[in-house]
């Protein structure tokens, strides 16, 4: 299974707009925090829209909302919503795909790897993933605060 870059950008974008929960964010914003091309944040946000995990309002006070509870949403919809298939191999979504379903040492395999994969992303939701990025923010914070300041460290260096 791959996971393509539209679901990962999907799923970042959708927490950088629930760390400001009331309030409409502009996708500009989005992407120079998130590193992601405006334009393709534009076709993302399109999509997450139409899933039904983004509101949107137009004009300057406009931008995007989460349509519903953080809590509510789990990665695993968004993901599929993205990806259409989170299955590792296409027997296990199309049986006539492969002569050898059935017959398969493997399939079993295949089938624990995507249950894990479910399990995983349908026991996390956006709200987790929104606290955990608000605590890696927290700890940027933190060890930009333990850093000298660059005026002393210059002064010790001897550079003026």
């Amino acid at each position: 299974m791959w996971i393509s870059t539209k679901a990962q950008y999907g799923l970042r974008a959708l927490i950088e707009i629930g760390k400001k929960p009331g309030q409409w964010v502009a996708l500009k914003d989005v992407a120079a925090v998130q590193d992601i091309s405006l334009h393709y944040l534009e076709q993302i946000a399109s999509s997450l829209r139409k899933a039904g995990f983004l509101q949107s309002i137009r004009g300057v006070n406009g931008g995007y909302q989460i349509a519903r509870p953080a809590s509510d949403i789990l990665a695993y919809e968004v993901v599929l919503a993205m990806e259409g298939s989170l299955t590792s191999v296409s027997c296990l979504d199309d049986a006539d795909s492969c002569g050898q379903t059935g017959q398969c040492a493997t399939e079993s395999l295949w089938r624990k790897v995507d249950a894990a994969v479910k399990r995983v992303l349908g026991q996390t939701t956006l709200a987790d993933l929104i606290r955990e990025s608000i605590e890696l923010d927290h700890q940027k914070l933190i060890q930009l605060e333990d850093q000298p300041p660059l005026v002393d460290t210059l002064k010790s260096s001897g550079t003026h």
